[in-house]
């Protein structure tokens, strides 16, 4: 059993430990004020010595943490000394013994508590802590930046290694290597339910039984945070168990990895192209945001279903929303498409929250798109800031043609990119769609999202002028797949469409209709009118498209 594992097993098994320390010496003015802000982060472990999860509180003044080794005995004493300097000679703090352990598997562990109350306030940059059982020893770092020093003490050991990381002061886990140790990751989803990870790289590997156990315990989520970005994971959607299994691997073998990279130059440059290709401005440089799973020697993608995940990217400047989207990359057709995304500007920065259901490239863009027959029209405002988004096309760079009526398969297309949906290769299930027609792929994507069906007949008839009742089923089919609820009971769908005249009229989507017109999706022709069978207008689509992106939180 490895050590990983027998900590695992320690952590479930274990109770608080009342710890109980003498201190032998106190400083002359030299720890207090230097500790308030600060928080001990581990330098390297010597043999088999280790701490774990050590945190300061600058309200009481005490460091905690745990201690753990395969050579301690619970008949040995664990020795702490406080130093001013890396070679650990200046002694600021005399040694203490404490007791009081634990032996899981072999291996002991010991949960300590350093009160530093009566200590005076000198300031030092740095001071070390070093344990000892007399056989093996470790050596903590604690400096007030709260930042991983650059270089370990000489010991002849390895160096950092993945295992461990320190709580920050906002609560974020500082993660020093590429992987997050199991004993620290479940440590924090004790104290948290939503635990986020800062990396110094652009990956991070996590295990997926520790992810597995805190989901069983009401955890919701893991967000991993670099300089390129933050992705937040929800656990349920990971499907931790399923992975394993389609790696044939055990659980505990498994591990979450996660990129968040900048991409090459080479992409960088074809990125920008076709943001300008799109119509737009080049606002923050591509970054590459990648989920697999791997063990048992293999690695597999992680398929979120209809889960959005969601990332930010920081952008260098205050952004117009209603000019800005997220946009991914396509690789293979080398072209942009609109993702889900809002943002939040302060003091000159902007948050841009991309959320999607896929890895991908992402970038941020912006627009300012104006069609010349929609200077006076009414849907102008929001069919430009569709447009903007990547979500609506004029005809022509200047021609929108906001009268003409909308077909089932230019329709079911604007859904699929609302959406932000990975792309499904054309199937015959319906019997009038060829495969080679230029909405093939987006008709099958649609259908295999719930969000379109077809006749009785097996046909979709995608070159049909849709009906608004068909618009409004179809909008309420992908606010239901963006996980917003939007049914209304039986009584009050009476209630919504008592007041339009012509209702009875609705053939078979009532619940739809009543459902969009609650959530002021649609409205009526008229005061009293819903016009339910009549052909729907390339604006009217649009409309109802911003209206729903807004209720989903896709927009701002």
């Amino acid at each position: 059993m490895s050590q990983i594992e027998k900590k695992n097993v320690y952590n479930r098994e274990r109770s608080k430990t009342q710890v109980k320390s003498t201190v032998l010496k106190k400083t002359s003015k030299a720890l207090a004020a230097l500790m308030i802000g600060s928080m001990l982060l581990p330098v390297l472990a010597f043999a088999a010595v280790n701490f774990d999860n050590v945190s300061y509180n600058k309200y009481n003044k005490t460091v905690t943490g745990s201690v753990y080794s395969d050579t301690y005995t619970v008949s040995d004493n664990v020795y702490f000394s406080v130093y001013s300097d890396s070679a650990t000679q200046n002694v600021l703090l005399s040694s203490f013994n404490a007791t009081n352990f634990k032996t899981v598997d072999g291996v002991t562990y010991y949960d300590f508590k350093i009160n530093l109350t009566s200590v005076s306030d000198a300031v030092y940059d740095a001071v070390y802590v070093k344990t000892t059982d007399g056989v093996a020893e470790a050596v903590y770092r604690v400096l007030n930046s709260g930042v991983a020093p650059e270089n370990p003490i000489n010991s002849g050991s390895s160096g950092w290694g993945g295992g461990g990381g320190s709580i920050s002061n906002d609560g974020v886990i500082e993660v020093f290597g590429d992987s997050v140790d199991a004993f620290t990751l479940q440590r924090a989803f004790e104290n948290s339910k939503e635990v986020k990870l800062k990396i110094k790289g652009e990956k991070l590997a996590i295990p997926a039984d520790v992810l597995a156990e805190a989901l069983k315990k009401g955890a919701i989520s893991v967000t991993i945070i670099n300089d390129n970005g933050t992705i937040t994971l929800p656990l349920a959607a990971l499907k931790l168990e399923a992975l394993a299994k389609e790696l044939g691997a055990e659980l505990k073998d498994t591990k979450i990895n996660v990129t968040i990279a900048k991409v090459a130059d080479a992409t960088v440059e074809d990125v920008t192209k076709a943001v300008y290709a799109a119509g737009g401005t080049p606002i923050k440089n591509a970054v590459d945001f990648n989920v697999t799973a791997s063990g048992n020697s293999k690695s597999v993608d992680v398929d979120f279903g209809s889960t959005y995940v969601s990332r930010t990217l920081n952008v260098n400047k205050n952004l117009d929303a209603n000019k800005a989207t997220g946009a991914l990359y396509n690789e293979t057709t080398k072209k942009l498409s609109f993702v889900p995304s809002t943002f939040e500007s302060k003091d000159g920065q902007t948050v841009a929250t991309l959320k999607r259901n896929g890895s991908s490239i992402y970038t941020v863009i912006e627009a300012n798109k104006s069609f010349e027959d929609l200077a006076s029209h009414w849907s102008k405002a929001d069919v430009e800031l569709l447009a903007n988004k990547l979500v609506v096309e004029g005809v022509s760079d200047k021609q929108f043609q906001p009268d003409r009526n909308i077909t089932r398969a230019e329709f079911a297309a604007l859904v699929v990119r609302s959406l932000g949906l990975n792309s499904v290769t054309a199937n015959t299930y319906f019997t009038d769609i060829n495969a080679s027609a230029w909405y093939a792929d987006a008709v099958a994507t649609a259908s295999k999202a719930g969000i379109i069906n077809g006749y009785e007949d097996s046909t979709f008839r995608p070159d049909a002028q849709i009906t608004r009742e068909e618009l409004a089923a179809m909008i309420i089919r992908a606010l239901t797949y963006a996980g917003v609820a939007s049914e209304v009971s039986e009584s009050n769908q009476a209630q919504l469409l008592a007041k339009f005249k012509d209702s009875s009229k609705i053939v078979w989507a009532k619940k739809e209709i009543a459902a969009a017109v609650n959530a002021g999706i649609i409205n009526g022709l008229t005061d009293d009118t819903i016009g339910s069978a009549e052909k729907a207008t390339r604006s009217q689509a649009a409309t109802m498209l911003k209206r729903y992106l807004g209720l989903a939180d896709f927009i701002d």
